[in-house]
């Protein structure tokens, strides 16, 4: 079950009178960063991320911010959070908030027809035949639906007119795929302009010694080297402004059970080690601090030795705690609702 209520304060409150002094500094450090232009939220699945990300998406909407909601989880669950449907482009959901959700396999036809359409430009008829059968080899190759994806992404990034992003990627694992594109698909872009350049010098040399039987000069534009070209460059700059701690947020959600715990530990210094500024730790669906019944009493005495491992492993960042809830909230109206309780700056057990 998701749940989500109000940050709670930094060190976790055992009674709620402790809290209320450092409450609000911890409060103000999570909000501010959920302003950035960029935010994620992260986290292994089940925990509640999704409902989170559309909660602060709903939040930064209502704060008059024009959003959009960004889901590349192939689950599909931010149109059950907000109950409407979405599909691969903008739907408006409310006043300043839109929600999409990206398909990696529609990613990749549409990223593959597009480089079709590019190539065919480029390439002598004789050949057309073999560079298709080659892309279409492509596209069933792994990482395939990836690149796409990684590619869809930073077009939203730098083309999609709204002042604030916020992303629901796929779990943990997948995210940090993700994540890891900028690098890669930036070294291997550069590879592709360096041997596009070479093909081009090649074929230089070739027409100077051939003179007339080498047919056409071949110079002017060259579309493939431009395509390559535009996409190191837009590759590049996605990876800029994923670390640009004034412009990205990334925020992860765990629960207080081990393995979440461990796997959210590992993302966040991997996450870290790229150089991605984290914006805080949420601890969601925290039991109750009172209850006379045996089984969650115990359930409460587990959960409190992983709090304390939280505590341990997530000190160096902002971390906020939010109680378990007694259904998931669903829709604008509901998820709105929490929003209200985030705005009263404390836990409700």
């Amino acid at each position: 079950m998701s749940g989500i209520s109000a940050w709670a304060c930094q060190s976790r409150p055992r009674e709620a009178s402790d809290a209320a002094e450092s409450v609000r500094p911890l409060v103000e450090s999570l909000r501010e960063a959920m302003r950035r232009p960029l935010v994620f939220f992260g986290g292994k699945g089940g925990v509640g991320k999704t409902t989170l990300a559309a909660a602060a998406a709903l939040e930064s909407a209502r704060e008059g911010t024009s959003t959009l909601l960004v889901s590349t989880d192939p689950a599909h669950s931010t149109s059950d959070v907000l109950g409407a449907g979405l599909g691969p482009e903008p739907t408006e959901v409310e006043a300043n908030l839109s929600a999409m959700e990206l398909d990696p396999s529609t990613a990749a036809e549409r990223y593959m027809a597009e480089v079709k359409g590019r190539i065919a430009d480029a390439t002598p008829p004789r050949l057309a035949a073999e560079v298709e059968r080659q892309l279409d080899v492509a596209r069933a190759s792994p990482g395939a639906e990836e690149a796409a994806l990684f590619d869809r992404f930073t077009r939203i990034i730098e083309e999609e007119p709204f002042p604030r992003l916020v992303f629901d990627p796929a779990p943990s694992g997948h995210t940090l795929r993700l994540l890891s594109l900028p690098e890669l698909m930036t070294v291997w872009m550069e590879g592709l302009v360096a041997q596009r350049r070479k093909v081009r010098t090649l074929g230089r040399m070739w027409r100077n010694a051939a003179g007339a039987a080498a047919g056409s000069t071949g110079e002017g534009r060259d579309a493939v080297l431009e395509a390559l070209e535009e996409r190191r460059a837009r590759f590049e700059r996605t990876r800029g402004v994923l670390r640009d701690p004034g412009r990205t947020a990334f925020f992860f959600v765990v629960v207080a059970e081990r393995l979440p715990v461990l796997e959210t530990h590992r993302v966040i210094r991997a996450i870290s080690g790229r150089g991605i500024p984290v914006g805080g730790v949420i601890v969601n669906q925290v039991l109750p601090s009172s209850t006379t019944d045996p089984f969650l009493f115990r359930r409460k005495q587990r959960e409190a030795a992983q709090l304390d491992d939280i505590e341990a492993r997530f000190g160096a960042w902002s971390v906020g705690y939010l109680p378990l809830l007694e259904r998931d909230p669903v829709g604008p109206d509901e998820l709105g609702s929490l929003l209200r309780l985030l705005r009263a700056n404390r836990t409700e057990d």
